[in-house]
C-alpha cells in the first residue's frame, strides 16, 4: 500500500495510506471537492473523509478505471455527498459498529440481573448497609465490600454495555441522522466480512494499492442545505489542512487583518 502520506496525531501510516487511496477514488468517482478529518453537522463525529460531487456531474461513475460503470446514486439538484471510515484492524471496525436497540435489550436484561441480586444481598448481608439518609428504606449499601463474584460480573458488563452505548455506534449514528448521500467502509481485503459491514454501507477494499467497490452503498435523501453545510465543512477542513501545510498560524491570520484595517 502506498505510504506518502505521513502518521500524525498517533495515526498509523496503514491507517494514513487508506485515507489517501479514499481520496483519490472519490475524485475519480467525480467527486471534486474532498477533505479529511471532517466534523458532520446534525452529529459530534469527525469522518476520516468526506466528499462533494456537483450535481452537474455525471451520477456514473468509473471505478479503479473499469472499463464497466459503477452506478452508485441518482444526481441531485445540489450535489452528492459521501463519507469514507477507513478502519485498519478487526477490533476498530467492531468498535464502531454498535446497534444501540441490541445493546439496549441487553443493557435491560443486566440491569434487571442487578436488581434480583441487590435485593438478595441486602437480605443476606445486612451489615452492607450504610446509614446516609433520614429513611432507612433510602440508605445506600456497599455492596462491593463482599467481592460477590456474580455481583462484580453484573456491573462490569453493565460498565461495558453502557459504554458501547454511548460511544461505539457511530456507524448506525451517521446513517440515522442522515449525515449524507452514501457511506463508505474502506477496508483491508483481509479485513472485508460482508456479515460485519453496517447496513446501508458500502465497502472498498485496498488491493494491490487500490480500492474496489465490493458492496454498493444504500442511497440516503437529505435535504439540499444539508448537503450545502457539509460542502461548507469540506471547505473548512480543507483551508486547515492547506494553513498546516504552509505552516499559517492563527497570529499570522490575526496580523494580517490589523494591518488590513490600519491602512
Amino acid at each position: 500500500m502506498d505510504q506518502i502520506v505521513t502518521s500524525r496525531n498517533g495515526e498509523t501510516a496503514a491507517h494514513a495510506a487508506l485515507k489517501r487511496l479514499a481520496l483519490i477514488w472519490s475524485q475519480q468517482s467525480g467527486y471534486s471537492a474532498c477533505a479529511m478529518e471532517v466534523s458532520l453537522p446534525r452529529c459530534r463525529y469527525r469522518v476520516d473523509v468526506a466528499a462533494y460531487r456537483p450535481a452537474k456531474s455525471s451520477s456514473v461513475a468509473t471505478a479503479n478505471a473499469s472499463p464497466t460503470p459503477v452506478r452508485l446514486a441518482p444526481r441531485t439538484d445540489i450535489g452528492t455527498t459521501a463519507v469514507f471510515e477507513c478502519k485498519q484492524c478487526l477490533v476498530d471496525l467492531r468498535r464502531d459498529n454498535g446497534c444501540p436497540t441490541t445493546t439496549m435489550r441487553r443493557l435491560e436484561k443486566i440491569h434487571q440481573r442487578r436488581e434480583v441480586l441487590e435485593r438478595n444481598l441486602r437480605v443476606h448481608y445486612p451489615a452492607l448497609r450504610i446509614a446516609d439518609s433520614l429513611f432507612a428504606e433510602f440508605d445506600s449499601h456497599n455492596f462491593e465490600a463482599i467481592d460477590h463474584r456474580g455481583y462484580k460480573q453484573v456491573v462490569r458488563q453493565t460498565r461495558a454495555l453502557q459504554n458501547r452505548l454511548f460511544d461505539c455506534t457511530k456507524f448506525e449514528a451517521l446513517v440515522r441522522y442522515r449525515c449524507a448521500n452514501l457511506f463508505f467502509l474502506v477496508l483491508p481485503k483481509e479485513l472485508f466480512r460482508e456479515a460485519e459491514i453496517p447496513i446501508g454501507w458500502g465497502a472498498l477494499i485496498e488491493s494491490n494499492g487500490v480500492l474496489e467497490l465490493a458492496r454498493k452503498p444504500t442511497w440516503h435523501d437529505v435535504a439540499p442545505q444539508h448537503n450545502l453545510r457539509v460542502l461548507e465543512r469540506i471547505a473548512r477542513a480543507g483551508t486547515r489542512a492547506l494553513n498546516r501545510q504552509l505552516d499559517i498560524t492563527f497570529e499570522d491570520i490575526g496580523s494580517a487583518s490589523r494591518k488590513k484595517e490600519s491602512s
